[in-house]
């Protein structure tokens, strides 16, 4: 069976934010309560569901990935506001035995194809300097680096946008 992406289904949330957090898992540190927190944020698909789209990668009835496309609003209250023009890509995350295969990657389509199909004309996400290999996957898909985010605690999002390519 092809791998399948579409919107996630309520009888998928739990499943959908375990397979998200499993992919962050590795990120966590020691010690690392922030992390840790993020990682229950992560999980909770059924609460970002609502306000984003949660597209899912499927394969033979199984959740391999998913990734969170902000259209209208944003999940979070504290991030500025999207612009009219913009999605919002979060918290794409692959299950990490399922890696290497193209979900990522797949997933990004999608999130194109939908933001493109909302009217949008560019893309906007953010990573950590952990997730080394997020970053190369964005740079090989075309995004381009701008300003960091820099919250008050020090903690650094590096912020990444890309035109979206016309159908």
């Amino acid at each position: 069976m092809a791998l399948e992406i579409r919107p996630v289904r309520p009888e998928e949330h739990e499943e959908a934010g375990r397979v998200t957090a499993l992919a962050y898992r590795e990120f966590v540190g020691a010690g690392d309560s922030d992390w840790k927190e993020y990682l229950q944020h992560i999980a909770d698909v059924e609460g970002r569901a609502g306000s984003a789209t949660v597209l899912v990668a499927v394969e033979n009835g199984r959740i391999l990935g998913s990734a969170t496309v902000e259209l209208d609003g944003r999940i979070d209250d504290e991030d500025p506001p999207l612009h009219p023009d913009e999605a919002h890509i979060r918290m794409l995350g692959v299950d990490p035995q399922a890696r290497g295969r193209g979900i990522a990657r797949a997933l990004m389509d999608a999130c194109f194809a939908l933001s493109r199909k909302a009217g949008r004309t560019y893309v906007t996400l953010h990573t950590t300097e952990r997730m080394k290999g997020a970053q190369a996957m964005y740079r090989s898909l075309g995004f381009e680096r701008l300003g960091d985010r820099v919250f008050p605690d020090g903690f650094v999002l590096l912020t990444y946008r890309k035109p979206i390519p016309p159908s």
